[in-house]
């Protein structure tokens, strides 16, 4: 096997564990589902991976990755900051249902919990979404779009109010509508900005 065939059968099976984990949550996904769904030997799982809980922390390093890379390619673009964030917050917010990413991310801050290796990579992915909304928030501040004086605890409150409705949205389906999770926090964001609320519309 060439080192580049080698790479992309590595990025198969860890799509291929995306969905599986998607559809048995990451307790009761084993390698054998995924050497099945993908159509290939556990020994060849395991050679990529070596145990479970690396197969596991790599395909949720490799989903949010997918995510990440989008914010990344905003980030070093152009745009305003003021586009720039309202970019992130229609990424960023749940669009309602039971989105595979959102599901991915609720199992994986669960598992942290009794895994040091998953918490240790949702940690340094969880970190980067704060550092990308820091640097936007902070440019923005710069070129006067935005009024903030803690550009670091802005993003991590408007991002913790995500997550937690994020949470109701994917666990309580129905409980809260899109619309209204959008709002509040269009509302909340403008308000640790400085901004009127219409200009995230």
């Amino acid at each position: 096997m060439t080192r580049r065939s080698a790479e992309l059968r590595l990025e198969s099976l860890l799509s291929v564990a995306c969905d599986v984990i998607a559809e048995r949550g990451l307790a009761n996904t084993r390698t054998a589902d995924v050497a099945e769904a993908a159509g290939v030997s556990q020994a060849l799982v395991f050679y990529h991976f070596a145990t479970k809980e690396r197969l596991l922390s790599q395909a949720f390093a490799y989903a949010a990755e997918q995510d990440l890379a989008r914010v990344d390619t905003l980030l070093g673009s152009g745009t305003a900051p003021l586009e720039k964030l309202k970019k992130i917050l229609r990424f960023y917010v749940p669009s309602g249902g039971r989105s595979k990413s959102w599901t991915l991310w609720i199992d994986g801050w669960a598992e942290a919990l009794r895994s040091p290796e998953l918490e240790k990579v949702s940690r340094r992915l969880d970190l980067r979404w704060k550092e990308a909304l820091t640097e936007v928030i902070a440019a923005g501040v710069t070129d006067g779009s935005f009024t903030c004086p803690d550009p670091g605890g802005a993003a991590w409150r408007i991002i913790a109010l995500i997550d937690g409705l994020a949470v109701q949205v994917t666990v309580h389906e129905r409980m809260v509508a899109r619309r209204q999770v959008a709002e509040w926090v269009r509302l909340s964001t403008a308000r640790e900005l400085g901004l009127d609320p219409e200009h995230l519309a």
